[in-house]
Formats: C-alpha cells, structure tokens, sequence
C-alpha cells in the first residue's frame, strides 16, 4: 500500500515543475500559463528509506523493492472553479480519488512569472482554493441531501445516518471552516469516509521558494508556517526548481549539489515523510534472500491486516507473525542472530505492527 496525493494550487505556482522533480519526467508540461495541464498526470515515485538498503545488505537481498508513492499533477484551479470557472469541476473530481492533497503556494518573487492574480500571497492563495474545495463540497451535500428526502422519511436506517453526517458538513462549512474540522466519532468513520467530501482531505502546504531560501525559508513560508500550524495542518519549504535539477544527476552528484547548497537532504524526502505523517503511514519490512521489500500500513494497523497488503490469503488464514524490530535485526546481523538473542517473537492475531519491523507470516492456505 502506498498512497494518491494530489498536487494542487493556483496555476503558475510551480506544481508541474515539481511533479517533474518528483517523477523525473518531464511528462507534465511545466509552462508560463494557465492550464498547462489539460488531463491529471499521474506519476509514482520509490519511496526513499535507507533502511531498505542497510536490511538487503545484511540479508544478501539480490533485489530491493521500496514501497511507492502515488502523485497526480491536477491542473490550476482558479477562483470560481466550483461554478465552472477555468477547467472547473472536472479536475476537482480528480482530488477526491486522493488521499490527501499537496498544496503548492508560491513563496517567491519572480516578474517573469505572471501570477494568475496579479501578486504574490501564499495564505491569500491557500484561502482561494480551500473555499473552492469548501463551495465544491457544499453544492454535493445540498445535492445529496434532496436525492435521500424519501428515503429518510420511509425511515431508511442508512438514509438517516447519512443526512445526519451531511448536515455536519454542512453547518461546519457554512461557518466557514472545511468539513474535516468536524469532530467525527470512530463508529461514523466509515459512513463519514464514503461522502468522499473534497475539504475532509488532510492537506500538506508545499512552499515553493526561490533557490537561495531552499534551506531555511523565507518570509512567506513563515506565514505559510503560521497558517498551517493555526489549521492543525503540515507544511514543507522546497524549490521546485533545485528538486528539478537534481532529479536528473545521479545519486553521487545529487550528494554534492545539496551539499553545495547547504542541503541534508532531497526535498522528495522531506514531502514524503510530512505526507507519511500526515495521513499516518509507516512501514514494515519482508527479508530474503531473493529481496527486501517495504510495505506501507496505517498506524495501529494489526498483523492479519499487515499481511493482507502483500496478499488477501495471508490475511484469511493468518496463523501469526515472526517479527523481528528492526534494531535487533541490525544490531544482531540478521535474522539468525536475532532469533538466537531471543529478538525475534511470535506475534499473533491481536498483535499491533510497529514502524520498521521485519516480519514473516505464516498462513493456512
């Protein structure tokens, strides 16, 4: 299991340029005007762990398989995309196939740029497309809420649930606020999930920043910043344009070109881990000799569940789990050591997967 993000934001803030970056290709057409992107370009991307490659050495691994990442280049919304303005709804249909939204804000000053509202104000921006999302979500639920009026009043038990979490929605964003500030009881996540409501999406702000602030930011990250921590949200700071360069050297000249600029690490890196924490995301590990593999699972997931992502059988007839946490796997070299120091445990039915842990599930057929 990976996951869909969705790149999102007001045409020419740099959401081509980075799906570039992110894909290494240059399918999405980045390009000084509106509406470059005519259909969602969907790109998956090797979720990057150094863990992977530490596991595979010690094991011998003649194959590495990380776990990948979905993102989709959704063109520019503009304001009034909810009425149909600019490409209009066919490409907010596209964010609901996403499980959490990307957010690009333009935090840099550029006059060969033209910004589609004359300026540059990334929270001015963050509030245009989030009523649109809002105003998009607002006209479904009035929708929804006249398709079921026979059904609620004939007593339909489902009808009634769902009106109930409709008009949730719905007061939250007439006060103004996105629907996934309602507080939503773990009985309803279900039901609530299958509304498919654009602004239940939780959204990570990517600030797009000019060359020389890839490092700390600037000014208008620091709103961003601001703003992201008031909503309960997450923030990156990244320069498209260095993710862009980068993605076409290789690992060695990578290694040196952030180096020369100051930088730890790849911003791939860092949109990837304030997106796995964000939707709460982690990862397990399968060991052999023949490959490591990543697996991403929902925290809290429990091992029958963990053994569904390789296969459906392994969950039907789990029998249990020998596990083995990463730490002692390296500290022990290898599953041989770990099981002799008394690392690796059975792990049954009610066991909860821990981030890193090598496991092995036996299974009736």
């Amino acid at each position: 299991m990976g996951f869909k993000m969705g790149i999102v934001g007001l045409p020419n803030v740099g959401k081509s340029t980075l799906f570039n970056a992110l894909t290494k290709t240059a399918a999405a057409q980045a390009a000084n005007f509106p509406f470059c992107t005519i259909e969602p370009n969907v790109g998956e991307v090797a979720v990057p762990d150094q863990r992977l490659d530490a596991l595979a050495e010690i094991a011998g691994s003649k194959q590495i398989i990380p776990t990948r990442m979905t993102f989709v280049d959704i063109a520019g919304l503009v304001k009034g995309a909810s009425k149909g303005e600019g490409l209009g709804n066919q490409f907010l249909a596209n964010i609901r196939e996403c499980d959490a939204i990307a957010h690009v804000l333009r935090c840099f000053e550029d006059d060969d740029i033209t910004h589609v509202e004359g300026r540059v104000d990334p929270v001015a921006d963050a509030e245009t497309i989030e009523m649109e999302l809002m105003l998009a979500d607002l006209e479904s639920i009035e929708r929804r809420l006249q398709n079921i009026v026979r059904k609620v009043r004939g007593g339909d038990k489902e009808a009634v649930e769902q009106e109930r979490l409709l008009k949730l929605a719905k007061d939250a964003i007439e006060a103004g606020k996105p629907a996934r500030t309602v507080e939503i009881s773990e009985d309803d996540q279900k039901q609530w999930k299958m509304l498919q409501l654009l602004s239940t999406k939780p959204v990570l702000y990517v600030c797009n920043v000019e060359e020389t602030s890839a490092g700390a930011g600037n000014s208008q990250s620091a709103r961003v910043a601001e703003m992201a921590a008031a909503q309960g949200n997450s923030h990156v700071v990244i320069s498209a344009r260095i993710e862009e360069e980068i993605s076409q050297l290789d690992d060695e000249e990578q290694e040196m070109f952030l180096s020369e600029l100051g930088l730890t690490e790849a911003g791939l890196d860092r949109l990837i881990r304030a997106g796995y924490e964000l939707l709460h995301l982690q990862t397990y590990f399968t060991v052999g000799p023949k490959e490591a593999r990543a697996w991403t699972i929902k925290e809290g997931t429990g091992a029958p569940a963990a053994a569904g992502v390789i296969h459906g059988d392994f969950e039907r007839g789990f029998i249990r789990a020998e596990t083995i946490a990463f730490n002692d796997y390296i500290q022990f070299k290898g599953e041989t050591g770990a099981k002799e120091a008394g690392k690796m445990r059975a792990e049954g039915k009610a066991y909860i997967v821990q981030d890193g842990d090598v496991m092995h599930f036996l299974f009736n057929t």
